[in-house]
């Protein structure tokens, strides 16, 4: 085992990752931005270095700075957490080229699975079963026209390199082909570098199933069971369990489907498999995630293991100490507290922490990157903490996660514990038969009153600013009409402008979209309140605007 390990991450992942360099006698490095100085991975770490800055590129996706400070800091190898650098191939590369050890799978396998185009023909070639799509990729709105055609509607049309419903808009009918392309072509420009779009058949409603893979070398892929991913908000996960309250009797056929996958591409160390399931349970392979998940921690739970430790025996050879899976044992749910507010469309909710206090009871460990005093900042994703708890059975572990949640206090942040929850005492995940579908669909978060009064004319809107606005958007986008100040139409929230659709002298109508932002993952669309002229436009793609910052004026 090395002797000294960067974690080239932040928030609560990279606490995770300390915690478990501590179990072992491994020293942790960490790595910060300005935000970041006095954050509870820093603290956590051994040695820390500074990345100036604040923007992403400018910091935690800077590879050649990561690098440079696991040298100066005599670091032996580099464990990416997830999101940022961690499924970055020509990365992993450059950290084995510096002759450090890369803390996940090999850039080939890394490569092969990357663009949603080749992991569906591996999969494939492999006999996995995928949902009927494209395996190249479309070059103009008319390819979608025709395979809605041929397959029907709803349709998707997906960023090749995407995830996380990043670059993946929805089809119901012809007339939205046009628009879906280019909002899934510029976030996929915006997001990961590439514009590169395909076309697949929408499940609606699926379940979203994983199965978690720690391949020790490229043909001793073990799969450690299933999870239930399917409690979602835009493609973004809010609830995983394991194992899958239903469907049970197909586990075996994805698990033995995420093996054979991992075999074609030649994977080692730990990564996803994942599944969507039609409401016959059929599964069909959605795509591979090339790292740690966020819901790893369900898994060790309900194994016994620790999935980073077993990261660090495998990129250092030491053997795992177990072969051929390991036994499972009772049921475990994870519940991800996010600084965001349900009742304005999950708008994110950054800010300082001014109380926090978290549950201590048996069977619930909590992972978290904050502590009072602690400032959420806007640079990076919304995750504060997870709840995760164990319990001898389903019911058990619902009880004891209701009342983790409960017990929770974190005070000077909207956080969407109330709606996990509400989501968490619902019939349709008590039962087991929520979907990704069930938070838009049931009206779970109709009763919230977090920051807001819910409208009770039209379930699943509150009034924000005079406005209603959705609880929930598909594809985690929320579009809202600009709230206009004496100035012009200002911004809801601090975020980077995406793209500015309209230009100075433009005649627009109500409705129109003006400016794209993103905040904490969060994209939003700001649409015009009124019809008129845009005289002013004082914002530009790529800039940074402040809460209240006046984005366009109409006349």
């Amino acid at each position: 085992m090395f002797s000294r390990l960067l974690i080239a991450n932040r928030g609560e992942i990279a606490v995770r990752i300390a915690r478990t360099c501590k179990e072992l006698g491994v020293q942790a490095v960490a790595v910060y931005s300005d935000p970041d100085s006095g954050a509870r991975h820093v603290a956590c770490a051994d040695d820390a270095v500074r990345l100036p800055g604040r923007a992403p590129a400018d910091t935690y996706l800077d590879g050649a700075a990561v690098i440079a400070a696991a040298h100066a800091t005599g670091a032996e190898a580099i464990h990416p957490g997830y999101g940022f650098l961690a499924e970055d191939a020509d990365f992993a590369r450059a950290v084995n080229a510096s002759g450090l050890v890369w803390v996940g799978p090999p850039p080939e396998a890394m490569e092969s699975v990357a663009d949603k185009l080749s992991a569906r023909r591996l999969a494939q070639a492999a006999g996995v079963p995928s949902v009927p799509g494209m395996l190249e990729p479309a070059t103009s709105p008319a390819d979608l026209l025709v395979f809605g055609a041929e397959h029907g509607y709803p349709v998707a049309v997906k960023a090749a390199g995407g995830g996380g419903g990043r670059g993946l808009k929805v089809v119901h009918a012809a007339d939205e082909a046009d628009a879906a392309w280019a909002a899934a072509r510029r976030e996929g420009l915006s997001y990961f570098g590439a514009d590169t779009v395909y076309v697949e058949r929408y499940l609606d409603g699926p379940k979203h199933m994983e199965v978690q893979i720690l391949a020790p070398g490229p043909d001793e892929p073990m799969a450690l069971g299933v999870r239930d991913c399917s409690l979602q908000r835009g493609y973004q996960k809010l609830i995983e369990e394991s194992p899958p309250p239903c469907w049970a009797e197909r586990a075996p056929e994805m698990t033995a489907a995420a093996a054979a996958l991992s075999r074609a591409c030649g994977y080692v160390n730990a990564g996803t498999v994942e599944f969507l399931l039609d409401d016959a349970g059929r599964p069909y392979f959605l795509e591979v995630n090339a790292r740690l998940q966020v819901e790893h921690t369900v898994t060790e739970e309900v194994y016994g293991i620790d999935l980073v430790a077993c990261q660090l025996c495998i990129a250092s050879g030491e053997p795992l100490g177990f072969t051929g899976g390991a036994e499972a044992s009772g049921h475990a749910i994870e519940c991800r507290v996010n600084a965001e507010d349900p009742v304005r469309g999950f708008m994110p909710s950054p800010g300082a922490i001014t109380a926090y206090r978290e549950p201590d009871a048996p069977g619930v460990r909590i992972d978290s990157g904050y502590s009072a005093g602690d400032t959420v900042p806007d640079a990076y994703d919304s995750l504060v903490a997870k709840v995760i708890v164990w319990g001898a059975d389903r019911p058990e572990a619902r009880e004891r996660t209701l009342h983790a949640l409960d017990d929770f206090v974190i005070e000077g942040i909207t956080t969407n514990l109330g709606a996990l929850r509400a989501l968490v005492a619902h019939e349709a995940f008590s039962s087991g038969r929520h979907t990704t579908a069930t938070l838009a669909e049931e009206g779970v978060l109709g009763l919230l009153k977090t920051s807001g009064e819910p409208d009770t004319e039209v379930p699943g809107t509150v009034l924000v600013d005079g406005v209603k606005a959705p609880l929930w958007h598909p594809a985690m986008t929320k579009a809202t009409s600009g709230r206009t100040a004496e100035e012009g139409i200002v911004a809801p929230m601090q975020g980077t402008v995406l793209e500015v659709a309209v230009r100075l002298g433009d005649r627009v109508e109500s409705g129109q979209a003006l400016v794209v932002l993103e905040a904490m993952k969060m994209v939003t669309t700001i649409h015009a309140g009124r019809g008129g002229t845009v005289t002013a436009l004082p914002v530009r793609t790529g800039e940074a605007v402040a809460a209240a910052q006046v984005l366009a004026v109409i006349e």
